[in-house]
């Protein structure tokens, strides 16, 4: 045994040989790591056990790091399963696998309860119990677009909410595109509108040869009772459907549904892809890459095959790369979870080993991509550094806006990047409070005023200072500085290209984006389409992005109070109850009056008075500017 303070030899000694979840404490009482097992007196005593010549890397690291260990008995394997993705998530330990945030999954939800179903995008951490179908999860905002573009064009299905669904008087462009039948305005059978319903749902869920032969049978049978332009469609229909699933590549003979996960690991370094297979085809891969990851890599798969299946639906089969511990209570876990049979696998041969040994590949191949990300992340600091004549590597960099519409709502903005990636954490908005009119500069001075007395403070400063401006502007930056007495941390500003006169293919000749830097009389052209130009553009233009949404925001509640502080019987208690409910004037003019009779305080003349004042040709909001 490694040599341990008494207090923690005691703990040892006088634990249970019983399931449960452990709970591995630094010095300083934070949770570092949990884990579960089935006797925890063997599995805790085993991490300080030198027996059998044990090498693993992070055994030192425990004799230096843990001050306490804290267990939690449970009666068995599942219960400790279930308890130790709850104890990850709530502490989010330091060696722990952690899945980043639910947005990272993204879902298709169709529900069939409405007489006309849309499919919708959501954000879920699981399925829930609401009587809908729901389909993926999908790994990025793009797959998840290019699928629901596919079902948009081809598949005829409403795309409009259910506020829209309920007030529109007319079709829409999409109708005249061909791509809805308006079932909102005309009069579109229940019965042909669930066909459709039917074939996207057969299209979600991979059932290719289903679905292509129900549309063939559909277009054969439209083209023998000489309904052209439908048999026609249906072909275009089928031929788009058809060149979608081709990129899903038949990886089994067998029409089975499995997930295939792969470990690849260096070190502290560690990377889990996982291929989705569905009726036999390949139809999506993702990757998951973590560091900071001492413990065994059994433990860590197992941590993370609990905490994913939260969010997502498990199939009937799991393929795994190595044993984890527990591999029964899991499957039951999951059949639980998926109403149906599930069985956890570590292939030793043929064709499922083979697809192990390509999600292992993966792994391998995200964790390299993920070590050339950093290293090119480091090359383009480097030359920021150079360029901009910089004091360190700008590892955190925060970029600074101002919105308003002629001197109205006036607001600056605060994006944070840290290593080269958004850090939404460290976004701030900031409402103007020192003074009434348009003044960009004394905005901008109050923002940066606010935010850099608040940080010297906490001791939360960032290495980079970036300005969307030219120098008047950096001017304003640096005197924020020096009057917050901050030192230590550098400031540029970004200038927008800007038009110069007329070019030789008859467009507009733009000048190239300008950094103005402190001292420096002439601003710095760095090289167009280079890694360091993009990065203080993305920074630009992401806080310019965040300061609009919150301009337009204050505006539309401004615009709402005061068309409703017209109408008599409407007064700030009733403003606000309307605002909740529907969010923007148009939300409110496009209610029924029974929803707006319904909210407490109101009535259907209340309603009617509202719907009627709304709707007598009062001015359209402003639009905004920046």
């Amino acid at each position: 045994m490694i040599p341990l303070p008494p207090q923690l030899q005691e703990r040892l000694d006088r634990l249970p040989a019983a399931p449960g979840v452990y709970l591995m404490k630094d010095r300083e009482g934070r949770v570092v790591y949990v884990g579960k097992a089935v006797s925890l007196r063997s599995r805790v005593r085993s991490y300080f056990s030198r027996a059998g010549g044990d090498s693993r890397a992070f055994i030192p690291l425990l004799e230096r790091l843990v001050g306490d260990i804290e267990v939690v008995l449970t009666t068995n394997e599942k219960e400790a399963l279930i308890l130790e993705s709850s104890l990850i998530q709530r502490h989010k330990p330091r060696f722990n696998v952690m899945l980043r945030d639910d947005k990272s999954f993204i879902c298709l939800r169709l529900d069939r309860r409405h007489p006309y179903p849309r499919l919708e995008i959501v954000r879920a951490k699981g399925r829930k119990a609401d009587g809908a179908a729901y389909f993926g999860p999908y790994s990025s905002a793009s797959s998840i677009r290019e699928t629901l573009r596919v079902v948009n064009r081809h598949f005829q299905l409403r795309s409009c909410t259910d506020r829209e669904f309920q007030g529109r008087s007319r079709p829409c462009l999409e109708f005249q595109l061909g791509r809805c039948p308006a079932p909102c305005v005309l009069e579109v059978p229940a019965e042909r509108y669930g066909e459709s319903v039917r074939e996207v749902e057969l299209f979600l869920a991979g059932k290719a040869d289903e679905l292509t032969g129900t549309l063939e049978g559909r277009m054969q049978a439209a083209a023998a009772e000489e309904r052209f332009e439908e048999a026609a469609r249906l072909r275009d229909q089928l031929g788009a459907i058809e060149r979608s699933l081709e990129r899903q590549r038949v990886v089994q003979a067998e029409r089975i549904e499995e997930d295939v996960f792969g470990v690849f690991r260096e070190g502290p370094h560690l990377a889990i892809a996982l291929l989705l297979v569905r009726r036999g085809r390949l139809v999506e891969s993702r990757a998951f890459d973590f560091t900071k990851q001492e413990f065994p890599t059994e433990e860590l798969l197992a941590s993370f095959l609990t905490l994913y299946y939260e969010r997502a639906t498990p199939p009937r089969g799991l393929l795994l790369p190595v044993p984890i511990e527990g591999e029964g209570p899991l499957a039951a876990l999951l059949a639980e979870r998926a109403g149906h049979p599930v069985e956890v696998l570590v292939p030793k041969r043929g064709e499922k080993r083979r697809l192990v040994l390509m999600a292992c590949q993966n792994a391998e191949q995200a964790l390299r991509d993920r070590a050339r990300k950093g290293r090119d992340l480091d090359e383009t600091l480097a030359r920021l550094v150079h360029r901009l004549n910089l004091s360190r590597p700008p590892h955190r960099i925060e970029c600074y806006d101002i919105s308003n519409f002629q001197g109205t709502e006036v607001v600056g903005s605060k994006v944070a990047f840290r290593d080269g990636e958004p850090d939404k954490a460290g976004y701030r908005r900031f409402r103007i409070r020192g003074f009434a009119g348009q003044d960009d500069f004394a905005s901008l001075y109050e923002v940066l005023s606010r935010r850099l007395a608040k940080g010297k403070a906490e001791g939360d400063l960032p290495d980079l200072l970036v300005i969307d401006g030219g120098k008047g502007q950096l001017e304003v930056a640096m005197a924020a500085l020096r009057d917050g007495r901050v030192e230590g941390v550098d400031v540029v500003s970004l200038a927008k290209s800007r038009a110069e006169g007329p070019a030789e293919d008859g467009g507009m000749r733009h000048s190239p984006e300008r950094v103005f830097l402190p001292g420096v009389k002439e601003p710095i052209v760095l090289r167009q389409n280079s890694s360091e130009i993009f990065l203080l553009q993305r920074l630009r233009d992401e806080a310019h992005r965040f300061a609009i949404g919150y301009h337009r925001k204050l505006r539309d509640r401004r615009t709402l109070r005061s068309a409703l502080d017209a109408i008599p019987g409407v007064g700030p208690t009733r403003r606000r109850a309307l605002l909740r409910r529907f969010g923007s004037l148009e939300g409110v003019r496009a209610a029924e009056p029974a929803e707006i009779a319904a909210l407490p305080g109101f009535g259907p003349d209340l309603a009617e008075r509202i719907l009627g004042s709304l709707g007598s040709g009062l001015p359209p909001p402003e639009a905004a500017g920046a």
